[in-house]
């Protein structure tokens, strides 16, 4: 190894060693600095040096090594640049002084917190150290030690804090690549369009190109669009500013330009910069759909401007909207917003990314029953964008508190809470679970459904409709790499049909429940608008949110009402027909659907469209039957399940009695049994009252109230008997002959 130390290429630091003064490297290299785990290494770049600790990592190569944002700052370096390392000679200091950047109270319990967190923590004069706190982080600045030279924290260093806040050296960054979990692909993209040109513009010059002007950023609401770009700015050291889309319109004639050309001369004088216009789809929209001459002249302006950039490379535009479609169409070609790059919503490594970003700080439980399982709740967040996963941990930290104040009964009024009781506060598991309830995915909030949490145990009997399901929904959402391993395509839809009262929509309810998908109900006749167009477009944008939140369940109850055969006179002016163009198209069009099954519920299955009913579309036809013997005792043993019933009750002989009766039916049958049951006690309990009271009101509602909640109610069969002859069963043998010869039919079709 040579005096100057080995040359090594920045890499992106892990989450948990954010702020912790670690340099992470291969063995290899370990060995070739003769440096062990946990010896200090100075990392050198062109603005000036760092001592870190070493720690041997896996996952990069020998040519790099991981540092976190705040030392990339000290050093002046950012991902992919070269720096120097080289062991390095660090001595136990004897005094540090450290000043916070803005006021805060504390006591001696919080230097000693300090002390703890910066024990070996390599420390030099004048850079910025993170101290996490409950909700978030505190920068500390080291104003000096002593000795003076590079030195490390031990159990006899006197640590002060003093209460007067400094400045920061330098602005350092409040984001950085580190605070944006998942990203990957979209990081990269934004690096090679923008910081190349800026650091390199000499690799545009040999390959004879111009570098890009513009990037648009588009995605749904909380994706990360504007923490993007101020990571970039803050990571490349650029001079940056913002445009909020509606600030700059005036209601004075030509100022909305005039402000618009202010910005963009100071970005130039201000070179290299970036121009980051927030919502630009409120400045910039279509000229022919816009009715305002302001925004027709704006989009004019800001057309003129991005034509007349000086020097590219030097100045970047980057744009982020979540509507693209309304921004102007001259602004998307190229030459002006170069590139498009779309953010998604996050999968589920991403979803554990993002967790880690948020969850750095916050002390969670590690260990037993409680602990905190990042993987778990990602995989239970489908639909969760970073902003959502953001309030998410906020929430649990709440309720953690919000338990915490409760057990330990804790005064707020009291000036400082101490160090030792807040050790015990954690957050466990379930006050993730509890913010859950809480917060709801974004992008589903329009169509969110709070749906009952349904079981395949509330569900009696259809054993053989319940593996047709778990098989058709549960099994694509749960294990998509056996599909992908067996190189077939999970169907798209079910229809569920059968006569009403069968446990349709129960079914559909215990799908979403097994499966941890997101779940959108729609019913039928609600997606029905006078409007032209207004239906096809509620059918668009639910299966838009659906792709965009998968896993998910889309659900049309009483699908017949939007979906009929469109060869019948309907006398609603084709707006049915169009709904099935535009359902057929969703299902089986050009846009895939992925991890999104549809599962339909009629009882007029032969009123739908064929076209819906073949494979592709609709590729499970479940009958839902009418309960057998077997399903009537399971029905029965679900519904009596909280009823006291006496111990003599042969289910099997009252099941045997209820040919004909839907699983709504025998519902109606338990209810109106106990009633009738109730009612015949009530008679008594007023018989009682009258008997022992005489005419005295008060003493016959005291007697009558006692007598109703002590009394020892017991259903038997003979009361089920009674109950029969007031709830009738809905389905007769013609009718059950007819939904069995009707399944037959549509199998047949299908096939």
């Amino acid at each position: 190894m040579s005096s100057t130390g080995i040359k090594l290429r920045v890499s992106e630091a892990r989450q948990r060693d954010v702020g912790k003064k670690i340099g992470r490297l291969t063995f290899n290299v370990m060995n070739r600095l003769g440096a062990d785990s946990g010896d200090y290494i100075e990392v050198t770049g062109p603005g000036g040096s760092s001592i870190v600790q070493a720690m041997p990592t896996y996952d990069v190569s020998d040519s790099e090594i991981k540092i976190d944002g705040y030392v990339r700052k000290a050093i002046g370096v950012s991902i992919g640049d070269e720096v120097s390392v080289k062991k390095a000679s660090v001595t136990p200091a004897n005094k540090v002084i450290l000043a916070p950047t803005q006021p805060i109270r504390f006591d001696q319990s919080f230097v000693n917190y300090v002390r703890e967190l910066l024990m070996d923590k390599p420390l030099s004069k004048g850079e910025t150290i993170p101290i996490p706190i409950y909700t978030g982080s505190l920068d500390l600045v080291v104003v000096n030690t002593m000795p003076s030279n590079n030195v490390y924290v031990t159990g006899n260093t006197a640590i002060e804090i003093k209460e007067e806040p400094v400045k920061e050296q330098g602005t350092f960054p409040k984001v950085t690549w580190e605070d944006i979990g998942d990203l990957e692909d979209v990081k990269s993209k934004i690096r090679e369009i923008v910081e190349l040109p800026m650091k390199h513009p000499e690799i545009f010059q040999h390959l004879g190109i111009e570098p890009p002007k513009g990037v648009l950023l588009y995605g749904p609401p909380g994706v990360g669009k504007t923490l993007l770009a101020r990571a970039l700015a803050n990571e490349i050291g650029a001079y940056f500013t913002s445009i909020n889309g509606p600030e700059i319109m005036s209601k004075f004639y030509g100022e909305s330009e005039q402000r618009l050309r202010e910005i963009f001369e100071e970005a130039e004088k201000n070179a290299p910069s970036i121009v980051f216009i927030d919502e630009i789809d409120a400045i910039a929209p279509k000229r022919e759909e816009s009715t305002g001459e302001v925004e027709k002249r704006v989009v004019a302006q800001l057309l003129t401007l991005m034509d007349g950039i000086k020097g590219r490379g030097k100045m970047v535009i980057i744009g982020a909207t979540n509507r693209p479609e309304a921004v102007d169409q001259a602004l998307r070609r190229p030459g002006r917003f170069d590139r498009e790059i779309e953010i998604r919503p996050p999968d589920t490594k991403g979803r554990k990314d993002i967790l880690q970003v948020h969850t750095r700080n916050m002390p969670l439980v590690d260990e037993g029953p409680d602990k905190v399982d990042l993987d778990k709740i990602a995989e239970l967040t489908n639909g969760y964008t970073g902003a959502d996963l953001a309030a998410l941990t906020k929430e649990a930290a709440i309720a953690a508190l919000r338990r915490f104040t409760q057990e330990k009964k804790i005064n707020f009024d009291t000036p400082q809470i101490p160090a030792d009781v807040l050790k015990e506060l954690k957050v466990t598991m379930n006050d993730f679970m509890e913010a859950m309830k809480m917060i709801q995915p974004t992008l589903l909030r329009e169509v969110y459904v709070e749906v009952p949490t349904v079981h395949w145990s509330d569900i009696g009997g259809l054993e053989n409709v319940k593996q047709q399901l778990r098989e058709a929904v549960e099994w694509p959402m749960k294990f998509p790499q056996l599909f992908d391993r067996t190189g077939i395509r999970p169907p798209k839809g079910v229809l569920l049909f059968g006569p009403p009262g069968t446990g349709k929509t129960m079914l559909a309810k215990a799908v979403a429940t097994e499966s941890n998908a997101n779940f959108i109900a729609i019913r039928g006749p609600e997606i029905l608008s006078k409007w032209v167009g207004e239906s096809e477009k509620a059918i668009r944008e639910v299966f838009k949110r659906a792709r965009q939140t998968a896993p998910c369940v889309v659900f049309f109850d009483e699908i017949d009402a939007i979906a009929p055969s469109r060869e019948r006179m309907h006398g609603d002016s084709g707006v049915t027909d169009r709904i099935v163009n535009q359902l057929l198209s969703e299902m089986d069009g050009i846009e895939a659907l992925n991890r999104v099954i549809v599962i339909g519920a009629t009882n007029r299955a032969t009123l739908l469209d064929p076209a819906l009913l073949r494979p592709g579309r609709f590729d499970r036809i479940i009958y839902v039957p009418p309960p057998d013997l077997k399903a009537r005792v399971d029905i029965l043993k679900v519904h009596l399940k909280s009823v006291p019933v006496d111990p003599n009750l042969n289910l099997e002989e009252v099941a045997k009695k209820l040919e004909g009766y839907t699983g709504a039916d025998i519902e109606a049958l338990v209810r109106e049994t106990v009633m009738l049951k109730l009612r015949n006690v009530y008679s008594s309990c007023v018989e009682r009252s009258n008997k022992e009271c005489g005419e005295n009101e008060e003493c016959k509602n005291k007697v009558l109230t006692e007598c109703m909640n002590n009394v020892d109610v017991k259903v038997t069969t003979q009361d089920l008997e009674e109950g029969m002859k007031v709830v009738s069963p809905s389905l007769t043998q013609a009718d059950m002959q007819r939904y069995e010869t009707m399944a037959k039919q549509l199998k047949q079709s299908v096939i």
